[in-house]
């Protein structure tokens, strides 16, 4: 497989997720969501995020979602007690769900195109919070380069909060004959590569943007953070899936798999 640059991947990703962005709105739980986020009190933040976010207070703060699709979960934190929010995603079809999703909330959160590898100056050393959840650490060519950019608009104490997809899922493919058996090493180098919309159920078979997937190891992730700056403060691995559903199939195992994690850095 000829191996795009991080340039590449990263404009192809971009290009694979606004081509997607139609298939995720041609869905029942879009209208449903947008009479949802008129209430004050709209959350669609699980319990186990919920928790983490309480405990490192998300009252009064200024907050950015990174990588912030349809921007519910950014709306979500003014639930939590957010004084303000602001949305980044380099997705402008997702982006214009978001604002969709604004204008029916009655709070006043921003939304901002950009790739989180090149942020606005205006961004830089602003937010007191900075969340990352399901499914964006995977788009991220180098995960040291991209913590870095994290740390650039977190004021100085300032934590990034983040719940994921754990990495030991990448080594199976809940579609094989057999689901359970390792398919793909825990230290693969390339991406997966798909050539089909992003949809988080079943598959639109129809051509799209390549899109590419990146494996990053644990260890990766921790030492990419502390280079950055970051000062890890808490890390929990649970045995539930906060993936598609294909991944429900991976919990109460006998022999259970840590299935998704939750993760707390600070600025120093």
């Amino acid at each position: 497989m000829d191996m795009p640059t991080k340039q590449q991947a990263i404009a192809s990703n971009r290009d694979a997720w606004n081509d997607s962005a139609r298939h995720h709105k041609d869905n029942p739980d879009w209208p449903v969501l947008l009479d949802e986020v008129s209430r004050a009190d709209f959350s669609c933040i699980d319990d186990t995020l919920r928790a983490v976010l309480d405990e490192v207070g998300v009252e009064g703060k200024e907050v950015v979602q990174l990588g912030c699709n349809n921007g519910r979960e950014s709306l979500s934190l003014y639930a939590a007690g957010a004084r303000r929010v602001v949305g980044v995603d380099q997705s402008a079809a997702f982006l214009q769900q978001a604002r969709e999703l604004a204008e029916r909330s009655p709070h006043d959160a921003e939304f901002i195109e950009a790739d989180i590898h090149h942020l606005p100056a205006a961004l830089h050393g602003r937010f007191d919070l900075a969340l990352i959840t399901i499914g964006v650490l995977n788009w991220m060519p180098d995960i040291a380069e991209f913590f870095a950019h994290v740390a650039q608009i977190l004021k100085p104490g300032g934590a990034v909060v983040i719940y994921e997809t754990h990495p030991f899922l990448e080594m199976f493919d809940p579609e094989a004959a057999d689901p359970h058996r390792l398919a793909s090493s825990y230290f693969r180098s390339e991406p997966f590569v798909q050539h089909q919309p992003i949809v988080y159920d079943g598959k639109v078979e129809q051509p799209a943007a390549a899109s590419y997937w990146f494996v990053h190891t644990l260890s990766a992730i921790f030492t990419g953070a502390m280079a950055a700056g970051l000062q890890i403060s808490h890390f929990k691995e649970y045995p539930h899936s906060n993936r598609e559903a294909l991944y429900d199939q991976y919990q109460q195992q006998t022999a259970q798999l840590p299935l998704c994690f939750t993760w707390v850095a600070v600025k120093r």
